[in-house]
């Protein structure tokens, strides 16, 4: 069982922001929990931040008021009345907005962060960084980034797609997942990514793909989801929505992705190892560039810190790794 009971928006007044405040503000309503609204007014600005409205210098309560009349606003033209929900505003100075988001969260019970994504690429974001993606890298809680080209009207989530490598962290990723179908009565597609070594010509070993060794190792991975997904914990889905498997060779974070626009994926769900300095820069993050170029939103579940599942299903992910 998910337990959900606070959730942190990070708002910026960006067509991105309104995009993660519509997730968010539905996500409250379903789980009945308590959204907290943070907007943070930074000392260092990007070109992009530049073309965003300013509050530096205003007194903080009326940054405050304005922040709320602008999620009021939202709210309404989403049809969700904010008397039923429990809405906490907050406006902190820091010297970026990565930093103030975590902080904020460290500093509250905070179950999950969303966030927007530019999905920015190449030198601007080499240079400039990315606010979502220092979040997932470095959130104690479970992140979902909502991206730019998403619809703005956080339609219902019917198809949700995840990564599978059999390892512990993404068993507990398909545990929440499984929550979260059952809860959304949305289906299931696990994937499996074959990653080939190839060698040079000269090698002349004969053997040039792992299809060479293991002729039928698709089905075979296609049965070890099938078993993967009955062992994990969590609820069973009904036969009208059975779970897919898929398996297939290449990249992972391309593949991903490559599937999630074909099927229309409404959500991904992945683990993330939470890799961070050089390491990170050198090997790079499946999960950061599935959260920097996919179609829709992505919920990472963090291989540290806090879970949304209750003590029992956690306990039950992590044995049966």
């Amino acid at each position: 069982m998910l337990h959900l009971n606070h959730i942190l928006v990070a708002y910026d007044y960006s067509a991105f922001a309104n995009k993660a405040l519509a997730r968010a503000l539905r996500l409250a309503r379903v789980f009945e929990a308590e959204l907290h609204v943070l907007y943070a007014d930074v000392l260092f600005t990007t070109p992009h931040d530049e073309t965003l409205p300013t509050h530096r210098g205003m007194p903080l309560e009326a940054v405050r008021a304005h922040l709320q009349e602008t999620v009021e606003r939202i709210a309404g033209e989403l049809d969700i009345p904010l008397a039923d929900l429990a809405v906490t505003y907050a406006v902190d100075r820091d010297v970026a907005a990565a930093p103030a988001i975590l902080t904020y969260a460290e500093d509250h019970p905070i179950d999950l962060i969303v966030v927007g994504t530019h999905g920015r690429r190449g030198v601007p974001r080499l240079l400039l960084g990315s606010v979502a993606e220092e979040v997932v890298r470095a959130a104690p809680c479970p992140v979902l980034t909502v991206h730019g080209n998403e619809p703005d009207d956080a339609r219902p989530i019917r198809r949700i797609l995840v990564p599978i490598d059999f390892s512990r962290h993404a068993r507990q990723a398909l545990a929440h997942a499984k929550e979260m179908a059952h809860l959304l009565e949305a289906q299931l597609i696990l994937q499996h990514v074959i990653q080939e070594q190839l060698h040079p010509a000269f090698y002349n070993t004969g053997i040039f793909s792992i299809y060479d060794v293991e002729p039928d190792i698709e089905d075979r991975a296609r049965a070890e989801l099938q078993r993967f997904y009955d062992e994990t914990d969590g609820p069973a889905a009904p036969p009208e929505r059975a779970p897919r498997f898929v398996v297939g060779p290449g990249h992972p974070a391309h593949e991903i992705i490559t599937l999630a626009e074909e099927e229309q994926v409404d959500l991904i769900v992945m683990a993330t190892h939470g890799r961070s300095g050089l390491e990170r820069f050198l090997m790079g993050s499946v999960a950061e560039r599935v959260v920097r170029r996919a179609p829709c939103s992505v919920f990472t579940v963090k291989s540290f810190g806090r879970s949304l599942l209750s003590r029992p299903d956690q306990a039950a992910a992590e044995a049966s790794s």
